[in-house]
């Protein structure tokens, strides 16, 4: 057995019984209550609402503002408390950090880094930027040769996370899964072909999410094996983000790849496609991962995903798409049972339509924006469902 600090990787059979959304009637209905951004500096426009985070007392919400011709520039908003909001002042330098949508932000000691892109240039391919904060509290765009994120091998810049040794991006490339790393956000370095973690002679690798352990790194995503059309789950560890062990999980004749990950406690949770539903797979005491609890099921239409995922208070809480509207979940025993929660709004998917929650204590945070307008509530957890 191999030992990553908080992560140890066995494989493992399944796990308890599947709860799917029609063995759980009685929805949660969580007392929403709307908060408010205040607009940003600059030209007024549409808030775009995109990805949030909390750490050390700290929280911030990432998105961006579009006008009334589709012009969009970055925006970002922070509070102490999760109730009071202000608007982080942006230094963009490019000409596209100036058109960035922020997407993705990680944490570390309260203090933020973001992951922004803007579709352009002749192939219309996502122009790349990574944000740091400065001491100042102002989010700052950070100078990166094109190649970093882009170029003739880019795939996706997906997801970010702050931890003890810096901060890690997951992404993919034309070579499989792909990391990049950075002590401080201020310059990260793209790892790109690395053994286990890329596509090799077992399979093709795709990497979805990331987050930080005491040990190092654990990320998530899934391998398409060889002559197969459907992905098996698997999991990576890496004590420094530039050397990796990957461990594919059981899988079946059904699609099933891991899309969000999280640290319920000690207790790494992920939850992602296993066949028509959403599936959940932790890490057991003993450092297995083993399947844990189903829930939803998939539309006849559209790309389904796993859009946000937060774990507080003994609580997960998650956002999905089945392709045609979000639902949001919620389950009090690390995924083994989940129950529908009564979102504060409508949650249409689609093309820039987005959901994000987060859990914090024993409250819960909800960012929608539906295409046309964005909200923001927040709301207590509430007792476990029964």
């Amino acid at each position: 057995m191999a030992v990553l600090g908080g992560f140890a990787l066995l494989l493992a059979g399944c796990e308890g019984s599947t709860a799917h959304d029609g063995d759980n009637p009685q929805p949660v209905s969580p007392a929403w209550q709307e908060l408010t951004l205040p607009a940003p500096p600059g030209p007024p426009g549409r808030l775009l609402l995109r990805d949030a985070v909390a750490c050390a007392g700290r929280w911030y919400v990432v998105g961006g503002v579009a006008d009334a011709a589709g012009a969009t520039r970055p925006a970002a908003w922070t509070s102490g408390d999760g109730t009071s909001w202000s608007a982080v002042p942006i230094a963009a330098d490019s000409f596209y950090g100036k058109q960035n949508v922020l997407y993705a932000v990680g944490c570390r000691d309260g203090v933020a880094a973001v992951v922004g892109a803007k579709v352009g240039g002749a192939h219309g391919y996502p122009r790349v930027s990574t944000w740091r904060q400065r001491d100042d509290g102002a989010l700052v765009e950070v100078a990166a040769s094109f190649e970093t994120y882009g170029g003739p091998t880019a795939i996706n810049v997906a997801r970010l996370a702050g931890g003890p040794a810096g901060w890690l991006i997951v992404g993919n490339r034309s070579s499989g899964a792909a990391a990049w790393v950075s002590p401080d956000a201020a310059d990260f370095v793209l790892i790109e072909g690395a053994p286990e973690l890329a596509s090799d002679t077992r399979g093709v690798s795709w990497a979805f999410d990331a987050v930080a352990g005491a040990g190092g790194w654990l990320a998530v995503g899934g391998v398409l094996p060889a002559g197969r059309i459907d992905r098996d789950p698997a999991v990576w560890t890496s004590a420094d983000g530039r050397s990796w062990r990957r461990t594919t999980l059981p899988g079946s004749a059904d699609h099933e790849e891991l899309q969000r990950v999280v640290l319920a406690g000690d207790t790494a949770v992920a939850v992602g496609l296993r066949g028509r539903t959403f599936g959940t797979w932790r890490q057991s005491p003993g450092g297995d991962w083993v399947a844990a609890g189903g829930f939803g099921a998939l539309g006849a239409g559209g790309v389904p995903s796993v859009s946000s995922l937060g774990a507080a208070g003994g609580r997960l809480v998650a956002a999905v798409s089945d392709g045609a509207r979000h639902s949001l979940w919620t389950s009090s025993d690390l995924g083994g049972s989940w129950h529908e929660v009564v979102p504060a709004t409508g949650l249409p998917a689609g093309a820039d339509r987005d959901v994000s929650v987060l859990a914090v204590g024993e409250r819960w945070w909800l960012a929608v924006d539906d295409g046309s307008r964005s909200g923001f509530w927040w709301a207590p957890a509430g007792p476990a469902p029964g």
